[in-house]
């Protein structure tokens, strides 16, 4: 994944548990479960926003790209209009 999760780091020097954070935040242990482990394909802003006010870090503490696309994305497709010409 593009996008690396660093949930679990920011909660261990936080000395919280994921439990704790689901009951602040208002999510299911499964749910916050999904997001750590870097499965979740999109997370809410009101949830992340939530997640930073709690733990008070920002986003980049929690989320970071790790500078290449999905896995089996064409680099070029990127740049592709709607209309399928080139940007240039």
């Amino acid at each position: 994944m593009a996008i690396r999760i660093y949930l679990d780091e920011v909660l261990k020097a936080r000395h919280m548990t994921s439990k704790e954070l689901c009951k602040w935040i208002g999510i299911t242990e499964a749910n916050l479960s999904v997001l750590r482990s870097g499965r979740a394909k999109g997370v809410r802003f009101t949830t992340l926003n939530k997640i930073c006010y709690y733990l008070q870090c920002q986003v980049e503490e929690i989320l970071r790209f790790d500078g290449r696309l999905e896995e089996g994305e064409n680099p070029e497709e990127v740049f592709e209009t709607r209309s399928g010409e080139e940007m240039k």
